[in-house]
C-alpha cells in the first residue's frame, strides 16, 4: 500500500476518527504484524498535540497459545493490574485508538467454555471501562488493516500478496480515505446520517415493523424517548468523534420486553473462530423463544446462554442496501465492515447514549425504561434488497421508512 496513502489513513484516524485534542493521553491498541502503521498512527498524535501516546501491543498467535495450553484454573479470573491500568487512563480522559487486524479464525478449535468462561471474567472486571466507552465519556475510535490470514479468508484463491492488497484497497474505500481530501468527504457523510436521524428522532415511532423475502416478520418496540444515533458522537465534554471508521449504520435502543416474530439472517456470523450459517430467531415477547441455524447452532447457543440479556436486544440499526460496503458483495468476516453491509440486530447490552438521559442511569435504571443489559454485545444481519421497514405511531398509523432496502424517508 502507498505510504502516502496510508499517512492519510492515520491522520483520519487520529483527527476524525478520535480527534485527538492538544495535551491529551491517547492509548493506541496495535498488533504486533501492524506496527508501521502504529507508529505512523503515534506520529500523527503527537502532531495533533497529544501530550503521551502509549501502544499496547498485541499479539494474536500468542493470545491463541495461551487459550490453548493454560490451565482451566486461568479463564475464571481476569488480572487485577489490568482492570487498574484502564482506571488510570481513563481518568487521565485518554483517547482510545483501537487497529483491527486479526484472523477471523483466530480462536477456532478453542473450548469454547474457556471462551465463555474468560469473556464473563473479563467484561465482568472491566464492567466500569465498558460502560466509559458504551456511555461515550472517553473518546474512541476503531479502524482496520489487513493481516494475511485474515486477507486469505476474504479472498482464499488469491495467492498472500494479492489478497493483502485487494483486502487493502476495500478497506481504504470503505473508510472514504481514497479521495483527495477525506475530512471533507467524512463531513458530507456525517451529514447525510445526521438527517436521516433528525427524521427519525422527530417522528418518535412506538414500533418498527420489518419484512423481506427471506422470511422476516418481525416487529421490535422501541423505549419511550429513544435516541436515534450514527455517524459521530459527543463525548462527555461535547466534542465529536467517530467511534467506527468505516459507519454507515443509524441505530437506537429497542425494548427488550416487546420484540416478536421471526428473524432471518441474510449472512453469516462468525464467533469466536467459527462459522454460524443459515440461521434465524423466533422472538416473544422480548426473548429468543427459538432459534436455528444450519452450520454454528452449537456456537449460537453459547451466544444466548452467556447471561439472561443475551437472548434478547439491545440494539436495531437501519442500514441501506446502497451502503457502498453492501455494494462490494464481500463478507469480511469482521464486524466492523460486516455491520455497516446490511441492516441488523444485537443481542445483549443497549447503549446508554440512545435514550434520553442514559448515560446517567445505572444499569437497573436503564433496564426499569426497557433497555437491556449483558456481559456481551454481538451483532446480526438480516437487512436485504427486498427489506420493508415500516414505523408505528403510538396511534398505530404507519408510515413506510425503507422499500426495497432503501431510505424513502
Amino acid at each position: 500500500m502507498n505510504n502516502e496513502l496510508l499517512k492519510n489513513y492515520a491522520k483520519l484516524f487520529v483527527q476524525v476518527g478520535g480527534n485527538v485534542q492538544r495535551g491529551q493521553t491517547v492509548v493506541i491498541s496495535c498488533p504486533i504484524a501492524c506496527a508501521h502503521f502504529g507508529r505512523m498512527v503515534q506520529d500523527e498524535a503527537y502532531d495533533a498535540g497529544a501530550s503521551e501516546v502509549l501502544i499496547d501491543w498485541v499479539d494474536d498467535l500468542s493470545y491463541r497459545i495461551w487459550f490453548l495450553r493454560s490451565s482451566d484454573t486461568v479463564f475464571s479470573t481476569y488480572p487485577q493490574w489490568k482492570v487498574d491500568k484502564l482506571k488510570d487512563q481513563d481518568k487521565k480522559d485518554a483517547v482510545y485508538l483501537q487497529i483491527d487486524s486479526s484472523d477471523p479464525e483466530l480462536l477456532k478449535d478453542i473450548n469454547l467454555e474457556r471462551i465463555k468462561k474468560y469473556r464473563k471474567a473479563s467484561r465482568g472486571a472491566t464492567k466500569e471501562h465498558s460502560r466509559n466507552l458504551m456511555t461515550n465519556a472517553q473518546r474512541w475510535s476503531i479502524i482496520a488493516i489487513p493481516s494475511t490470514s485474515w486477507a486469505k479468508k476474504v479472498f482464499p484463491h488469491l495467492a498472500e500478496e494479492e489478497a493483502v492488497e485487494n483486502l487493502w484497497n476495500l478497506i481504504i474505500k470503505a473508510a472514504r480515505a481514497d479521495s483527495d481530501d477525506p475530512v471533507a468527504d467524512w463531513i458530507k457523510h456525517r451529514n447525510i446520517l445526521a438527517k436521516r436521524i433528525e427524521y427519525l428522532n422527530n417522528a418518535d415511532f412506538s414500533k418498527l415493523r420489518f419484512s423481506t423475502g427471506l422470511g422476516t416478520d418481525f416487529t421490535v418496540g422501541l423505549v419511550q424517548n429513544h435516541i436515534w444515533v450514527g455517524g459521530n458522537v459527543l463525548d462527555k465534554h461535547g466534542t465529536p468523534f467517530f467511534p467506527n471508521m468505516p459507519t454507515e449504520e443509524i441505530f437506537t435502543m429497542p425494548d427488550r420486553n416487546s420484540c416478536d416474530g421471526r428473524v432471518v439472517a441474510s449472512m453469516p456470523m462468525f464467533y469466536s473462530g467459527n462459522l454460524i450459517e443459515d440461521f434465524e430467531f423466533t422472538f416473544k415477547s422480548g426473548s429468543v423463544e427459538k432459534y436455528d441455524a444450519r452450520i454454528g447452532k452449537e456456537s449460537l447457543a453459547s451466544i444466548l446462554e452467556i447471561d439472561e440479556g443475551a437472548s434478547q436486544l439491545g440494539e436495531v440499526a437501519l442500514v441501506p442496501n446502497s451502503s457502498p460496503i453492501g455494494q462490494m458483495k464481500t463478507m469480511f468476516y469482521n464486524l466492523l465492515f460486516d455491520e455497516n453491509a446490511a441492516s441488523h440486530l444485537a443481542l445483549g447490552k443497549s447503549y446508554p447514549f440512545s435514550v434520553t438521559g442514559g448515560e446517567k442511569l445505572n444499569d437497573e435504571e436503564l433496564k426499569a425504561l426497557g433497555g437491556n443489559y449483558s456481559l456481551t454485545h454481538i451483532d446480526f444481519m438480516f437487512g436485504t434488497s427486498d427489506m420493508r421497514v415500516a414505523g408505528l405511531k403510538h396511534d398505530g398509523s404507519e408510515t413506510v421508512i425503507m422499500e426495497n432496502g432503501e431510505f424513502v424517508i
